[in-house]
């Protein structure tokens, strides 16, 4: 059996799974459509003939609460830093101490995000 046959597997299983579960949302999900519903979503704020704020036809020039930015901001931290740390993590013997070192500098650097996202209130729920 060559190597590639299980990765192949596995995609079409997963094909599978996806096309399975939207097919299957469809037959049995709710149908009650509304107005509310056909609206385009932009992130819980009333959607504005034009997106861009202060532009045409635009009275009050409604922006993005800093609050969005901030959650985005801590995705993308603790998604960098995972997508970083499992590999390293993986291979950690074989690196020796220039992978220790240079996991350390990412460390506080991340760190360094982290501690912005905090004194700006991002971990704050409320």
């Amino acid at each position: 059996m060559n190597i590639e046959m299980p990765t192949l597997v596995l995609g079409a299983i997963a094909a599978a799974f996806a096309l399975f579960s939207i097919v299957l949302s469809a037959l049995i999900g709710p149908k009650r459509r509304n107005r509310a519903k056909l609206e385009p979503y932009e992130c819980g704020i009333e959607p504005t003939p034009h997106a861009v704020a202060g532009g045409p036809g635009s009275v009050t020039g409604q922006r993005f609460p800093v609050k969005y930015y901030l959650t985005a901001m801590l995705f993308i931290i603790f998604d960098i830093e995972i997508v970083f740390l499992y590999p390293w993590a993986v291979h950690f013997d074989a690196l020796g101490l220039f992978g220790l070192a240079a996991m350390a500098l990412f460390i506080v650097n991340v760190s360094v995000a982290y501690a912005y996202e905090w004194k700006r209130g991002g971990l704050n729920w409320d």
